[in-house]
């Protein structure tokens, strides 16, 4: 039994050692740093919108566009990325599976492409 939980001591004394440097340097962080708040430092900042405003104003639903398109093609990478390392095990059916998934994220780009919807003005 102690052999076995030998075993574990690199990865506690690893645990412990990260645990006590992250509180040092917190408490460094406070006790060195300088504390000069102004009111420009302390207002909200929100992506450019101005802080103290009506919470019902209308803005550009390009933001949400751009945010849409930036998680289809981000996950597009995500599923790339193992079916590349799995690619020799899937075989035939898994490649043209995924030149299918492919084609279809490929016409949706060109239709975003050509409605305008990556354009910023």
């Amino acid at each position: 039994m102690t052999g076995f939980l030998l075993e574990y001591l690199p990865i506690l004394l690893f645990t412990g050692i990260a645990v006590v440097m992250s509180v040092a340097l917190i408490v460094v962080a406070f006790v060195v740093a300088e504390n000069r708040p102004d009111p420009e430092k302390l207002s909200a900042y929100e992506c450019g919108f101005p802080a103290f405003d009506d919470s019902r104003m209308q803005f550009d639903v390009r933001f949400y566009l751009v945010a849409i398109l930036f998680i289809i093609f981000d996950l597009e990478v995500a599923f790339l990325f193992p079916w590349a390392i799995s690619l020799g095990d899937v075989g035939l059916y898994g490649f043209w599976s995924m030149i299918v998934f492919l084609a279809v994220l490929t016409i949706g780009f060109a239709y975003e492409w050509k409605k305008g919807a990556l354009e910023w003005e």
